[in-house]
This record gives structure tokens, sequence and C-alpha cells, in this order.
């Protein structure tokens, strides 16, 4: 079991610090995707002293590889927003699948948003994400569209795919096209089976709604994983920017919100460290002494 002798906390009442889980993209990235010295220095810092690093990402778990090895060390990843936790080396410690009955149920129901539909599979091969077209998919992830190429797979409909359950599926579009979007699905009838994941970012125009199995998220994921480890969540520092991230930063005892998140997401109360252009995780780990 990790050990550290890095501590917070008020003189004569000293909590270690066990465990750092932090969101990638907004978080521990800058606007250029890339970690920065700073960040970098303070996790490594805090990995020397034995505290553990757990990335939570809405990334597939092959998607974001490349920021776990970047850290230089070995990291556990939770990932597709809590349905996948492995290790950098693929280990695998849970998977948490969306029934196919319920992913039929939804591309059913969501009909008109079809072209804006990834289903994603745990598989690291062509088809480990199945859309219908790419027109609309082009439009507002194609940096992601092209990074994925080589996982892509053209299957029409969709639901010919689902011969096993996937890890989830994910609508994607303009801010105001998946309010629709998600205001439809949260009227379906199968709306209890299922966890819808919000993931917005304004400059951009794009919001991510991502559609799991009932009770999946990465707070689900992070507090199977604190149990396993055997840590409180006075133990646990957790760092994000946007919705998909609120679950994870209500489980943590030391919560920070990135100062480049929404106004809506820092008023739920958590300390705002500084935004993701000027290595807020350092900071935010800085502030505890670490």
């Amino acid at each position: 079991m990790p050990g550290t002798t890095l501590s917070v906390g008020k003189i004569g009442a000293v909590t270690p610090i066990r465990l750092i889980a932090l969101d990638i993209d907004g978080t521990l990235l800058d606007p250029n995707f890339q970690i920065s010295a700073a960040n970098l220095a303070a996790l490594r810092r805090a990995h020397e002293h034995g505290v553990e690093v757990v990335l939570g990402t809405g990334r597939r778990h092959a998607f974001a590889l490349p920021v776990a090895e970047a850290l230089g060390f070995d990291v556990w990843l939770i990932s597709s927003n809590g349905a996948v936790t492995k290790s950098r080396g693929g280990e695998l410690f849970y998977r948490d699948m969306l029934p196919a009955g319920v992913a039929r149920k939804f591309l059913a129901y969501m009909g008109e948003f079809r072209r804006n539909t990834v289903i994603t599979f745990d598989r690291e091969e062509r088809g480990a994400l199945v859309i219908e077209s790419a027109d609309e998919l082009n439009l507002s992830i194609r940096r992601w569209m092209e990074k994925n190429t080589d996982f892509i797979d053209y299957v029409v409909p969709l639901e010919s795919a689902l011969a096993q359950d996937p890890i989830q599926a994910m609508i994607c579009g303009s801010i105001a096209r998946m309010k629709v979007a998600e205001a439809r699905l949260l009227r379906a009838d199968f709306i209890s089976e299922v966890t819808v994941l919000k993931t917005e970012y304004e400059a951009r125009d794009l919001c991510i709604l991502d559609v799991l199995n009932r009770e999946c998220s990465k707070g689900h994921a992070l507090r199977r994983w604190a149990e396993y480890r055997g840590y409180t969540r006075d133990e646990i520092v957790a760092v994000g920017d946007n919705y998909n991230d609120v679950e994870m930063l209500e489980f943590a005892g030391k919560p920070f919100i990135m100062g480049n998140a929404s106004e809506d997401l820092k008023r739920n109360g958590w300390p705002v460290t500084l935004p993701n252009d000027q290595s807020g995780v350092a900071a935010a780990l800085a502030s505890l002494g670490i």
C-alpha cells in the first residue's frame, strides 16, 4: 500500500494525502494538450513521496495512454468516464459495460441524433469506435476523429454493431443542439437504466453527452478504487474542470475546480485553483503542501 510523508491540515490535525485523482482535458493538459513543466514536476514529486496518482478521464483507455506515459511513472487510469479502470500496462481492475439491450433502446429513441453518435467498445483495434457517418462529427470533433481514425469503423445501422455490450454511447455537437438532445434523453422511459454525463467547452461550442450504465461515473470508479486501496475520502485530492467531474469531486475529501471551469461549476463551493493555462494542478497541490 502506498505511503506518504505529505500532509495538510491545521496544526495538531494532520491529514495524509495518499491519492491524487486528476481529470485530463482542461485540467492536467494545457490548451495545447500538453502537460506543463510545473504540473509534471508537482506530480513527479508527489509520486516520489509515495502518493498515488490516478487519471480520471472521459477519454477511452488507449486515447488516454499517451498522457499517462508522459508522466514517466506507472499510473492507473479511470477511463470512459468511469466505465473502465486499467493500469498503464493494460491490467484490468474493473469494467462497467452498457447493456446492449439498453444501447438499442437509446438508438431507437435518439434517432434524430444518429449522425452525432459514437458507440465505444473495450477493444484496441478498428471497431473500438463505431459510427454511421463522419459528416456531423467532423464539424464538432475533427481533431478527435483524426487522432482515432485507425479505431473507427462505419456500421449502418449502428444496431448491427451491438453483438456485445459496449462501454458507452456518445452524442456530440454544438451546445445548443446538445441541449435539445439532453432534454430528450432525460425524458426517456429507460433513463433509470443509464447515467448521462455532460462535458461542455463553451469556447469551442462543443458539448458531449456520454450515456453509460447506471451508477457509472468517475466518482463511482474512484470510490471503488479507494475502497480497494484502503484510502479514506479525506486522504484523496481530486481536480477537475467539467460536469463529468462532479461525482469525482463530490467524493474526494479535498476537491479543486479549475479556474477555466464554467461559473456554474464554480458555484458548487469547491476551492478554485488556477486555470489550465497557468498550471492549475500544480497550484492546487502546492496549496496542500505537495
